[in-house]
């Protein structure tokens, strides 16, 4: 395993994940009570009050990779943390629902920009053998804030009509707490020699993260890559077309599992399928752990079988989960069963895509052109991360829940399909080696 201090900086850049998931899901518990509280309509509710995060996520991942690249991979992180910290305090305090959707949208900007400097970041500061597990680190953080989220919704939710405000409002310690351990991390040394010119900060770096290493020889390495790429490039000309096709099509498929559209609706979902809803906020924490304890097998495993290997076992794992939840919905099916199948869909999520994304996103971009390329990537996912949610109230009421979920387990079949004919295996390729191997395809 790689040195302590790669390990920390990683793990306090990933915590960025964790504010991520909290932020994503908190909002489940208060679904219901902020549509009694603002009943404007399933459209309004879901387009305005719930997605608000998730358009503000579009913008931030639109734009995130100009202040990556242009002010760093640091100061970016610690405005995400100054984002998230104003969120919190915002929606939790709103007597509004358009303040309440801005607060919320300010959230959804850090999640977005977060999507592209956090993996950035680990990415260029790990070495080939571990980047595997340490930029999954940042998914390991989503999913555990993801448990929290739904952890504390449950024990927050006796505390009366303004339980909603405490979920919501419970996440500024946490943010305030990751912006002011963002502080003690160092830059990117990558970005200092490709973006600042700066060789003097990089091997500082380079020598805190290697100190068995002579810093000249990667500086050397990193300097070469830069000497055969052309810095006024984008992503869009021919020689990318193969990395920008399998960053689009893998948070694509991301999206059409249905994830965050069943992370978003949890609640509501258990409780078409019988569950009271005491019950239904219980189980959402279920699938938290669930989440949790496969992202740590996906994790452990990702360095030692490959992106490709989960992605081959998520699919397949996708496809039977969501042909039984579908099944089950459309049979009327109440209890345990649902529980049972959204169980295994989660399980499936979390040791494939879950553990996989991020990662792959951040290794198949050169250096120059990494945030543009994560920016792509996390755009794709955040505008239909955006679309699907929004429309969920609506397409369960108008085709219903079986319908919903037998067209995501459809979706999943192609996938399949992606990964064998597509997808290459990253494992163990340094970043520099990686760029040639991409470009020959």
């Amino acid at each position: 395993m790689t040195n302590r201090t790669i390990f920390y900086w990683s793990i306090t850049v990933a915590l960025a994940g964790f504010l991520f998931g909290f932020d994503t899901v908190v909002i489940s518990g208060a679904d219901l009570s902020l549509q009694n509280l603002w009943p404007r309509g399933e459209w309004f509710h879901g387009f305005v009050v719930m997605a608000s995060a998730l358009w503000g996520t579009v913008i931030g991942a639109i734009f995130g990779g100009i202040p990556t690249d242009t002010f760093g991979r640091k100061k970016t992180l610690i405005w995400i943390g100054v984002l998230y910290l104003l969120s919190a305090i915002g929606s939790a305090l709103a007597q509004d629902p358009w303040v309440f959707a801005v607060f919320r949208f300010m959230g959804g900007l850090g999640i977005g920009a977060s999507t592209i400097a956090a993996p950035a970041y680990i990415s260029e500061i790990a070495p080939a053998k571990d980047r595997g597990k340490l930029v999954a680190l940042y998914q390991f953080n989503i999913v555990f804030g993801i448990l929290v989220a739904y952890l504390s919704n449950f024990l927050l939710s006796d505390l009366g009509d303004n339980a909603w405000r405490w979920m919501l409002g419970v996440q500024a310690f946490p943010a305030l707490a990751y912006t002011l351990m963002m502080l003690g991390v160092a830059e990117s040394p990558r970005w200092l020699i490709i973006k600042k010119g700066d060789q003097e900060g990089a091997a500082r770096t380079l020598r805190l993260i290697a100190p068995d290493t002579d810093p000249t020889v990667e500086i050397n390495n990193i300097l070469a890559e830069q000497a055969v790429s052309d810095q006024s490039e984008n992503i869009f000309i021919a020689r990318y077309r193969f990395p920008l096709t399998l960053a689009f099509f893998i948070a694509f498929f991301n999206q059409f599992s249905g994830i965050n559209a069943f992370l978003y609706y949890a609640p509501r979902i258990f409780e078409i399928a019988g569950l009271g809803k005491d019950s239904a906020l219980l189980s959402s924490v279920g699938i938290g752990l669930i989440n949790l304890a496969f992202t740590l097998i996906g994790v452990s495993l990702i360095d030692r079988y490959g992106r490709r290997q989960l992605m081959y076992i998520g699919s397949v794992g996708y496809i039977i989960s969501l042909s039984l939840v579908a099944f089950a919905f459309s049979m009327g099916m109440k209890g345990a069963a649902v529980p049972a199948f959204l169980f295994m869909f989660i399980a499936a999520h979390a040791i494939g895509q879950g553990a996989v994304i991020w990662v792959f996103i951040s290794e198949i971009f050169p250096t120059h052109l990494r945030a543009s390329g994560q920016a792509f990537g996390s755009s794709v996912h955040w505008v239909l991360a955006a679309i699907i949610p929004s429309l969920v109230p609506v397409l369960f009421n108008s085709i219903g829940a079986a319908t919903v979920f037998g067209f995501f387990a459809f979706m999943m079949m192609l996938q399949l399909v992606f990964v064998w004919r597509m997808m290459p295996e990253t494992k163990g390729v340094s970043l520099e080696e990686m760029e040639q191997l991409l470009e020959k395809k």
